[in-house]
């Protein structure tokens, strides 16, 4: 297990540097950075202060040069300084982790709380009027984009009945409340269906038939058989939206302005704030390598069939 652990992380360095190396690409191939950005629009600014600014940054180097110097500072824990705020990028980018730690805390346990029980539900009852009735809540709620439900929940929640602000003043739970539903309604209506297809084609296989021949209630069978069994597809599932959630989810934030890394990532865009769309391009490779372990090593504590690639000795 140990040595499968290391291998995994071992792993990551190839997986950092082609990711780094090609977003640095396709950030100098767009044609603009932040001088461009930032004086722009000002026609009166001489050429040689724009210049001088762009010497400055070491935007003039040439590409290679500016990578090269990149990654060595982020071997030795210096991510740089950001080109628009001239804070330091690490420090930006952890002040704004909290905020996307306590939204995807919220979204994924309010996915948990909805789409299991109803998703179970739905398909203990196949077939039957509340099974179709949930399938096509699932549908609507599917196929409703996140841009439109947070609008909906804005137009209801806060402007009709003025129970939630219409944007978010902080990272309160308040604030918290109009993100986190948007979220949950989307993740929640699509791992319904999932858990409901995954606990139905359980339910069909013959080890329930010969539990229930032996007389074993149909609620043991379900807890302690079915959704144990049903727990790989659904921890699959999770993984995927833990590492997607907190990447940050770049246009919630920016509707609700809630402060996270979502919403930092697609001002750095903007701006073209090279050192900070470098360190969350770091931080979702790593965050998606780190999800995708933790899942393999859950699936082993479930299911002790699976190896991982653990030799036999």
């Amino acid at each position: 297990m140990r040595t499968y652990v290391v291998k995994r992380l071992i792993q990551l360095i190839p997986v950092l540097l082609g990711i780094t190396f090609l977003s640095f690409a396709m950030m100098r191939i767009a044609g603009s950075d932040a001088i461009t950005e930032l004086y722009g629009d000002k026609g009166a600014v001489a050429q040689e202060i724009v210049d001088a600014k762009r010497a400055e940054l070491g935007l003039d180097r040439p590409f290679l040069t500016q990578y090269v110097s990149w990654l060595g500072g982020l071997l030795t824990g210096d991510m740089g300084k950001s080109y628009v705020s001239g804070r330091d990028v690490f420090q930006t980018f952890v002040s704004k982790l909290p905020a996307t730690l306590l939204l995807t805390a919220l979204s994924i346990l309010l996915t948990v709380i909805i789409s299991i029980p109803l998703g179970v539900l739905a398909a203990v009852n196949h077939d039957r009027l509340i099974d179709y009735a949930l399938r096509v809540l699932s549908f609507i709620g599917n196929s409703l984009p996140n841009f439109f439900v947070a609008l909906l929940l804005m137009q209801l929640l806060a402007i009709r009945w003025k129970l939630l602000p219409v944007l978010s003043s902080g990272t309160g739970l308040k604030s918290a409340v109009m993100p986190t539903l948007t979220l949950a309604i989307a993740m929640s209506a699509k791992y319904m269906r999932q858990v409901r297809a995954t606990v139905l084609e359980e339910l069909n296989k013959e080890y329930v038939a010969g539990a229930k021949a032996r007389g074993i209630r149909d609620r043991v069978i379900l807890w302690r058989s079915v959704l144990k069994s049903s727990m790989l597809t659904i921890i699959t599932l999770l993984a995927l939206s833990v590492g997607s959630l907190l990447g940050g989810t770049a246009i919630i934030e920016s509707i609700f302005m809630w402060d996270g890394v979502g919403k930092l990532a697609v001002d750095a865009i903007t701006l073209r704030d090279y050192p900070i769309i470098q360190a969350y391009v770091v931080w979702m490779a790593v965050i998606y390598v780190l999800v995708n372990l933790i899942t393999d090593l859950l699936y082993h504590a479930l299911d002790p069939r699976i190896r991982l690639g653990v030799s036999r000795e």
